[in-house]
């Protein structure tokens, strides 16, 4: 059970926003990238390298549509349909102000019901309203997220005093909040009047509304 709620748990900390100010500023070379290397590479290393991937693109000032765009290249190169890596373009797209856009991708990272054990689905449906400006909807969406108990399965970690802890593939074990995104949603309420990669920081996140 563990290891099917894990993904879910680490897209807490897999995207890092970027900011896009001042992104006409950067000449377009700074966002060269060896893209033929860089298609190659296997999905975990292409998304889940915190340290590689398209994530060493995305940190550079001004190239958060580069990497989005790298990132729809890489799914149809690779016929990837997986919703994590539609959910992280869709995030930078967001970043960079890319609203219907990100919008449109969002919706197709839904999971089937059945398959929704932490919540995700709430998750993106608050993430949508925040993008829409429907603070009602957000709101919403927020309460019933905060409502999703953990579920009781064997290498279930107990949730204690609101986190579970869990190992991480670097060997290291990290409290998460339960459930997971729950900080991420406040925090976009706490922001509501913010653009998205304002919203989605850690400042709004510790924030009062």
């Amino acid at each position: 059970m563990q290891a099917r709620i894990l993904p879910l748990l680490l897209s807490i900390v897999l995207v890092t926003p970027y900011s896009t100010a001042g992104a006409q500023e950067v000449p377009p070379r700074n966002c060269e990238h060896d893209r033929v290397r860089l298609l190659a590479l296997d999905e975990n290393q292409f998304d889940q390298d915190l340290n590689g991937g398209w994530r060493t693109l995305a940190s550079r000032p001004g190239c958060t549509l580069a990497a989005a765009d790298l990132l729809r290249d890489y799914r149809q190169a690779h016929r990837n349909d997986a919703g994590l890596m539609i959910w992280h373009e869709a995030q930078l797209r967001a970043n960079a102000g890319q609203y219907p856009e990100a919008i449109t991708l969002m919706k197709q990272a839904y999971k089937p019901a059945e398959k929704d054990l932490a919540g995700w689905n709430l998750y993106v449906d608050a993430t949508i309203a925040f993008l829409r400006r429907d603070m009602a909807a957000l709101k919403k969406a927020r309460a019933k997220l905060a409502e999703v108990k953990a579920p009781v399965a064997e290498g279930m970690p107990p949730v204690i005093d609101g986190y579970v802890e869990l190992d991480f593939a670097d060997g290291a074990k990290r409290k998460i909040r339960w459930p997971p995104n729950i900080d991420v949603v406040e925090g976009l309420e706490n922001c509501f009047d913010k653009p998205y990669a304002k919203a989605y920081e850690l400042a709004c996140r510790q924030s009062t509304p």
